[in-house]
């Protein structure tokens, strides 16, 4: 009870939702579906020790660390999962999540699968969304389409991804990304 307020209720506590999948699956495109239809919805912002690329903003599409201070965060147990990818580190920090889910906030993770996996040795009660698509070769044909990489380079992500559509049974709900609009609304359903 808010001693200001004393008829103010206290919000129930969230639970995160976090979203995972393949390479090429759509995640990034049902997130800015859901930014775009659901503005109520509070998407994580991960940090990075990578340089910013061109028009990125801090604190928009990352939080640009340095390495030492992205270590300092791990070791004190800042971050509720974290990884090495190409080189650079990323990872989600803890407190923003855990702020917003105390306030009551819709709050929503999309993440690769060895951090989905974190954070659910770390936040056992998170609900795990896969994000599969509706046949191998639909998500062939979009990373192909994506344009942005060589042969060698897709055939890796294929390969990865076999592995990852496997790991589709550690989650707690599968959603097919037959369209990107019809994902987006399924997931913002599963966030009350």
């Amino acid at each position: 009870m808010d001693a200001d307020h004393p008829d103010a209720a206290v919000p129930e506590p969230s639970r995160l939702t976090v979203l995972s999948g393949p390479s090429g699956v759509g995640k990034g495109s049902v997130v800015a579906e859901i930014r775009r239809s659901h503005p109520e919805v509070w998407l994580s912002v991960s940090a990075t020790t990578r340089t910013p690329r061109p028009g990125e903003v801090d604190g928009v599409q990352y939080h640009f660390v340095d390495r030492a201070g992205f270590e300092r965060m791990v070791a004190a147990g800042e971050m509720l999962e974290w990884a090495e990818y190409a080189g650079n580190l990323y990872g989600t920090p803890r407190g923003p999540v855990e702020e917003r889910l105390a306030a009551g906030t819709y709050a929503l993770l999309e993440i690769e699968l060895q951090g989905a996996r974190q954070v659910r040795r770390a936040m056992p009660e998170a609900r795990l969304v896969f994000l599969a698509p509706p046949s191998r070769e639909e998500l062939a044909r979009r990373l192909v389409g994506r344009g942005t990489e060589d042969e060698a380079a897709i055939a890796e992500r294929l390969g990865v991804a076999e592995v990852e559509l496997a790991a589709a049974r550690e989650f707690d709900v599968v959603l097919v990304n037959d369209t990107v609009t019809h994902a987006a609304e399924e997931l913002v359903q599963l966030l009350g």
